[in-house]
C-alpha cells in the first residue's frame, strides 16, 4: 500500500542519513531527492503526503536537524519535442539543452532538459518539476545538477536519460520485483 510504502522510504532514509554520519561525522546540509513514476495528477499526493514524511524523517534524527530540501519530480514518458535551428533546416538540440521558459506551466518551477544525443530521429527530453525547493540553489545551479547527474551512471560512458539516482533506483526495483522475490537482505543497507 501507499502508507507501506512512505513508512519503508522513512526506513531507508533515516538508515542513510545514518550512514552518512558515520562516515562523515555531520550530516547533510542539503538533500535533493529525484521522485520518478509521479504524473500529473498524483503531484498533489507527493507534496500532501510523501514530502512531510521526508520532513518528519529528518526531525527523528534530531530536533535541531533541518537540511535544507529540494524535491524534484522527474518524467520522462512526454511528448515534448525541442529543434534547433541549423541554417535552414532543424536539428535535434545539443546536449545539456535546458528550455525553462515559454513551454513549461506557470504555476510550476519546471524546466526540460535535453541530456543526450541521438544517431537517428528525434531526442526526447525529460520534464523536471521542482516541487518542494527550500534548498536556495538558483534554478541555473539546479538545472545544471541535473544535468552532470545525467553524466555520473557508472554503466555507460556518455550521459544518461535521466539523473543517476533514477536510473539505478529503477535497475533496482526491477532487479528486486523481477529476480529476487523476497525482501532484499538487510546486510545490503551496510554497504557503501
Amino acid at each position: 500500500s501507499g502508507q507501506e510504502l512512505i513508512d519503508q522510504l522513512k526506513v531507508c532514509l533515516q538508515a542513510a542519513l545514518k550512514k552518512f554520519y558515520e562516515l562523515n561525522s555531520n550530516l547533510p546540509d542539503r538533500v535533493i531527492i529525484y521522485r520518478d513514476g509521479v504524473g500529473d495528477g498524483q503531484l498533489g499526493a507527493v507534496v500532501e503526503h510523501e514530502i512531510p514524511q521526508v520532513l518528519d524523517t529528518f526531525k527523528n534524527l534530531g530536533a535541531d536537524y533541518k537540511p535544507k530540501v529540494a524535491w524534484i519530480v522527474v518524467k520522462k514518458r512526454i511528448n515534448t519535442r525541442f529543434f534547433a535551428q541549423a541554417g535552414r533546416g532543424l536539428q535535434n538540440p545539443p546536449p545539456g539543452t535546458v528550455v525553462d521558459t515559454e513551454v513549461t506551466r506557470p504555476e510550476w518551477y519546471d524546466f526540460f532538459l535535453v541530456s543526450q544525443s541521438v544517431r537517428q530521429g528525434t531526442v526526447t527530453p525529460c520534464h523536471y518539476n521542482v516541487v518542494w525547493d527550500t534548498s536556495g540553489l538558483k534554478p541555473d545551479h539546479m538545472q545544471r545538477l541535473t544535468y552532470k547527474l545525467c553524466h555520473l551512471y557508472y554503466n555507460w560512458p556518455g550521459t544518461i536519460r535521466v539523473p543517476a539516482p533514477c536510473q539505478y533506483a529503477h535497475k533496482l526495483a526491477f532487479l528486486v520485483g523481477q529476480s529476487i522475490h523476497k525482501d532484499p537482505s538487510l546486510n545490503l543497507a551496510d554497504r557503501h
